[in-house]
């Protein structure tokens, strides 16, 4: 369905349902129901891979994870030569102590996963986002339940006997039927709505709240509300990957904020106090006499909070001289007795 090869990352699954999904969403195809069949199995197809778990089964037996069903009761009932048991229509062992496909336990539902990007001053302070997901939702004609209620009419799975009845040679196995638990009749006919799943194709636009201070990469869980559980299981979980954006003046370093600031010859010749950018504002800064180029200076606490133990990273300032673009002849002169009064060599290591 997602045509990705066996050996695909998770990330090549989740690349290749995004590309699927948009082709057959139900928004960009109306009306279309092989459109809205293919997404409901396509997202199938995702889930079924992107959970370690049920990939690992699926690798193995080449068929999605069933849904865990109650132990079988199959009896012996005697032998019936009567019947043909030659050909590849004769029931295998495994097909007889299979589940068969009506009566299914419901089924929890996958885990949804979105990336969220966020910008440094959200990443600091905390946001609250809203977000359009397009999930499996619960079915509202059946209620999820993936059948509704109907006039009693015989059993269609037992022909109204109450019995399922398989053989394997000559050998005849009976057991309680689970569509009608053996009353031979049922109440129920398949959700016509949802061909008997419990869930549909849904767009939902949600709000979550982001707190501050999380980690470039961090996951967030908001239990219940990824898809929703096939046949009335329980949802699944929306996972949240929090994603930094590139800022324009910080460099993130941990809970530590890394900033250039260019300043004057004279700046940092004499000493200044000079303004700098802070995530809560300017920042005045003291530059004392004799700084270096690329020298640093630590504010501390103006860095980002942690979401750990509540407190905050500094804020590391590099300050560069930046030499005027063009001297006057005063200007030069003043440098060239400068130069005259302080004739020692800058090359040389200091102290030697």
């Amino acid at each position: 369905m997602l045509g990705v090869r066996r050996e695909a990352s998770a990330e090549e699954v989740r690349r290749a349902y995004r590309r699927l999904a948009r082709k057959y969403h139900p928004d960009i195809n109306p009306g279309d129901r092989a459109a809205a069949d293919a997404y409901r199995q396509i997202t199938e197809a995702y889930e079924t891979l992107v959970d370690p778990a049920r990939r690992r089964d699926y690798d193995a037996h080449q068929q999605p994870a069933p849904p865990a069903a109650a132990e079988t009761d199959y009896r012996f009932a005697g032998f019936d030569f009567t019947m043909r048991v030659e050909g590849p229509k004769a029931t295998s062992f495994g097909e007889l102590f299979a589940e068969p496909p009506f009566g299914l336990q419901p089924e929890r539902g996958a885990d949804l996963h979105v990336s969220v990007d966020l910008s440094l001053e959200e990443m600091a302070h905390g946001v609250e986002r809203r977000l359009t997901v397009t999930r499996l939702e619960r079915c509202g004609p059946c209620g999820g339940r993936g059948a509704i209620r109907s006039p009693e009419v015989p059993c269609r799975l037992c022909e109204g006997t109450g019995e399922l009845r398989t053989a394997r040679g000559h050998m005849v196995f009976r057991r309680t039927c689970t569509a009608c638990a053996g009353q031979g009749v049922t109440r129920h006919r398949p959700c016509a709505a949802c061909g008997g799943e419990g869930v549909g194709v849904r767009a939902d636009a949600i709000v979550i709240s982001v707190p501050p201070g999380l980690d470039d990469g961090a996951l967030l869980t908001v239990p219940g509300d990824g898809h929703a559980g096939r046949r009335g299981g329980p949802p699944g979980d929306l996972r949240l990957t929090i994603h930094l954006l590139p800022h324009a003046v910080f460099t993130r370093d941990g809970h530590d904020l890394a900033i250039d600031v260019p300043i004057a010859i004279h700046e940092a010749a004499l000493g200044a106090r000079i303004e700098v950018p802070g995530l809560d504002g300017p920042i005045r800064l003291r530059v004392p006499p004799g700084t270096q180029s690329s020298q640093t200076f630590r504010l501390k606490d103006r860095g980002l909070p942690s979401a750990r133990n509540g407190g905050r990273g500094d804020q590391v300032v590099t300050v560069h001289i930046v030499l005027p673009s063009v001297l006057d002849d005063r200007s030069k002169a003043l440098l060239e007795e400068f130069g005259r009064l302080h004739p020692e060599d800058v090359r040389k290591p200091r102290g030697a």
